[in-house]
């Protein structure tokens, strides 16, 4: 595996996923060991650097002669230099255009999907806030969670009653915009960072019932396992939802609120049972 030499990568300090995947270009010597900075510390490494974009779009820096590239051309150019198999590959503008579109998606809502610290939202420089990438955001990850709980929620019968196909995105939908309306009405301006924090939590919960699930997949499990399951992770929701929140400086408020829709629904379909 070639290393590309004289360059440096700049990521975001505060995102705890570009700290791991640049890492892992220096561990696996795709980068020498100098070859990643944070760009709070390190973005006057270069005079040529777009500092906003350097924030949006991952900056890759040559450090003999000033180039500079961003995003997804960044990482395919030191992926092609260590792997010139895929070079090819990489260069493809079609496949090009959708890794493009897939890294602006996850860049534009890496804030949400793991929030910074108060700290990192200090830093004078902060990712631009794109509508629609977070509202492609918002429907991805109600899309997906619907759909587990739909495959989950057969796992919960009979002491759960079975709804409709529909059903569980119906609740998770109606969950978004129930906690619109009430961020809209005391903290608009925090209203797409709380709604994407909040379906991150949604997201993140659906995921961890996956292992259920397959547990279930290979043993006759009692329904009670599947319950005790789904409980431990609304407790993990509920904790994670209030750090969110604590970060976000929004209090007890939206944690209430979002409990309290969950309650409500869950009691008014165990007495349509």
């Amino acid at each position: 595996m070639r290393t590309l030499k004289n360059h440096i990568i700049l990521f975001d300090g505060e995102c705890p996923m570009c700290r791991a995947y640049t890492q892992a270009f220096v561990k696996t010597g795709m980068l020498d060991s100098a070859g990643r900075a944070a760009y709070q510390t390190h973005m006057n490494v270069c005079p040529q650097i777009d500092k906003q974009r350097a924030v949006n779009e991952i900056a890759l820096v040559n450090i003999e002669n000033g180039e500079v590239t961003y995003g997804v051309t960044s990482i395919f150019k030191i992926l092609g230099n260590a792997w010139p198999l895929f070079a090819g590959l990489f260069a493809c503008n079609p496949f090009l255009w959708v890794m493009r579109k897939i890294y602006a998606f996850i860049s534009y809502n890496r804030r949400v999907i793991i929030p910074a610290s108060e700290i990192g939202n200090s830093f004078s420089y902060q990712p631009t806030f794109k509508r629609h990438y977070r509202i492609a955001y918002l429907l991805f990850t109600w899309l997906c969670t619907g759909f587990i709980l739909t495959a989950y929620v057969h796992r919960l019968t009979p002491a759960i009653p079975l709804g409709n196909s529909s059903r569980e995105y119906m609740i998770c939908g109606g969950q978004i915009i129930f906690q619109g309306i009430i961020i809209n009405i005391l903290a608009k301006p925090k209203l797409w960072d709380y709604l994407g924090n909040m379906m991150t939590i949604s997201f993140g919960g659906s995921l961890l019932l996956l292992l259920p699930l397959a547990v279930g997949a290979w043993f006759n499990l009692p329904t009670l396992f599947f319950i005790v399951s789904f409980i431990m992770v609304a407790g993990l929701m509920f904790f994670e939802h209030i750090r969110r929140t604590k970060l976000l400086n929004l209090g007890w408020t939206m944690t209430v609120t979002w409990a309290f829709y969950r309650a409500m629904l869950l009691l008014v379909i165990l007495m349509l049972n």
